[in-house]
């Protein structure tokens, strides 16, 4: 009996941990593959499977004369995403490092206030937003997209750094200023190398999700200004277009080779 419960466990753990994990790793990385095989589908629209083997909605998404719309959409979705980073880094990062080196109970009060974002659906950030700016009789602008992404994404950046910055070993900032390093010195010599690599990790994750954002640059973006989110949105409407697995595609490679660099420069930075 203890022979047949021993084997039933081992049974069940094989089913539940081999089992379970290889239908989340299908459920996540199966569209991302149905995405890249429909980029190269030979037919005249997105369908699956696909009608033969064609680089022809690569073609049409680089000929500008072709996605024109859709480069200006690109650009100025990449031009957010950077700002949107830039903004983020320059406010997160020290502010995740003197809470690290803060009273504990004050840090213990403050952090569950700055991760609120990451609760807050985005959806109704972005709605309460608008209506703030109503009132404050302004409109949707540039401006407006980047400091909604900024509030919503910089708590990404916010943890990752956090969690560096409270590993790393105080002795070693309190020995340069014995030294007779400044703050602003030891935060750029001993601090900042040692929180690096959440810096980038942070930079990476607010990038992506700042650059696919969909509701806060709906509700706050310039009508004039289109976004890539909402172009292909659009484009899928109107028709199914092959180009939009096109630039899923490009996305898709565009993250795996920021993610392989990451890692690299990250291991390196560590080291």
């Amino acid at each position: 009996m203890a022979e047949f419960r021993n084997r039933l466990s081992t049974l069940l753990y094989w089913i539940f941990v081999w089992g379970g994990g290889l239908a989340v790793l299908i459920y996540m990385i199966g569209p991302i593959i149905l995405a890249l095989v429909m980029s190269f589908n030979a037919g005249s629209t997105l369908a699956f499977p696909p009608k033969g083997f064609s680089l022809r909605w690569y073609q049409m998404l680089l000929d500008p004369a072709e996605s024109g719309p859709i480069h200006t959409a690109a650009w100025n979705s990449i031009e957010v995403a950077l700002s949107t980073v830039v903004l983020v880094t320059l406010i997160t990062a020290p502010a995740a490092w003197a809470l690290a080196r803060a009273n504990r109970r004050f840090a213990g009060s403050v952090e569950p206030v700055l991760l609120a974002p990451l609760v807050l659906p985005s959806l109704v950030y972005a709605l309460a937003a608008l209506l703030a700016l109503s009132l404050l009789g302004l409109g949707p602008s540039f401006i407006a997209v980047l400091i909604g992404h900024a509030a919503v994404f910089a708590p990404l950046m916010f943890r990752t750094v956090l969690g560096l910055a409270q590993r790393m070993n105080p002795a070693l900032e309190e020995a340069s200023a014995t030294l007779g390093a400044s703050r602003g010195r030891t935060f750029l010599k001993v601090s900042l190398p040692g929180i690096l690599p959440g810096i980038l990790a942070g930079a990476f994750l607010v990038f992506m999700q700042s650059l696919d954002n969909v509701s806060v640059t709906l509700f706050l973006g310039d009508p004039g200004r289109t976004m890539l989110p909402l172009r292909l949105f659009a484009m899928l409407e109107e028709s199914l277009d092959g180009r939009v697995a096109a630039v899923s595609g490009l996305l898709i490679l565009a993250a795996a080779l920021l993610l392989v660099t990451l890692q690299r420069f990250g291991g390196r930075s560590s080291s």
